[in-house]
């Protein structure tokens, strides 16, 4: 019984981590409060190494970017918490016998980061990094990639948990797998296919799976 799961929003309130973070770092450097709004925007949906020139400019900071870079990912990775019964929910799926994985995009030392952070690494059988691979989910080299790590095939079948619509429920259902999808208090958006199942939280979903055999 394969399971992946996506990482940030999903298993770990990455949102609510790196506000956290901004406010912490405008405080650090004196910026007006504004620049809380500007770094948020702009590291939202991602975060890659290239993004701190841009973002380094647009605070008037002289730091060296690959700098900034390596600050925000010990500050983001000591910010972000797990959501409520994620690690308890991954243990008792580990001890009912199912093979987990990570399938996250996002770069390499910042997803494992926050992973070892949150002491969620450990649970793991297999952890795939788009950054890594160099291929992004939807595309399904990823999903392949992480059931690899698990010692599992795609052919045999399993799960995506995940909160994005596209590149977890979409990409996983493509490749052969099924879907639950983490609301996290959002509305499924009209006109897309629905994933297989739509769960509020994380702790629901795994409950959800601990009722599954295949």
């Amino acid at each position: 019984m394969l399971a992946l799961f996506d990482l940030d929003n999903t298993l770990i309130d990455r949102s609510a981590g790196l506000e956290h973070w901004a406010r912490g770092f405008v405080r650090s450097r004196s910026l007006p409060q504004e620049a809380e709004t500007v770094i948020c925007d702009r590291l939202r949906d991602r975060a890659h190494p290239q993004d701190f020139v841009g973002l380094g400019a647009a605070l008037g900071l002289s730091d060296d970017p690959g700098n900034l870079w390596h600050e925000y990912v010990d500050g983001i990775a000591r910010s972000v918490r797990c959501f409520p019964g994620a690690r308890e929910g991954l243990e008792a799926l580990r001890g009912a016998g199912w093979a987990l994985g990570i399938a996250t995009n996002g770069a390499g030392d910042i997803q494992r980061a926050k992973l070892a952070a949150a002491g969620l690494a450990p649970l793991f059988d297999g952890i795939c990094v788009s950054g890594e691979l160099g291929v992004r989910k939807p595309e399904r080299r990823l999903f392949e990639a992480a059931a690899a790590e698990c010692g599992a095939s795609l052919s045999a079948g399993g799960w995506m948990v995940g909160d994005n619509p596209e590149t977890d429920m979409g990409g996983a259902r493509a490749a052969g797998l099924r879907t639950l999808w983490v609301a996290n208090g959002r509305e499924w958006a009209d006109g897309l296919r629905e994933p297989d199942v739509m769960v509020p939280g994380i702790a629901e979903a795994i409950e959800v799976l601990q009722g599954k055999t295949v």
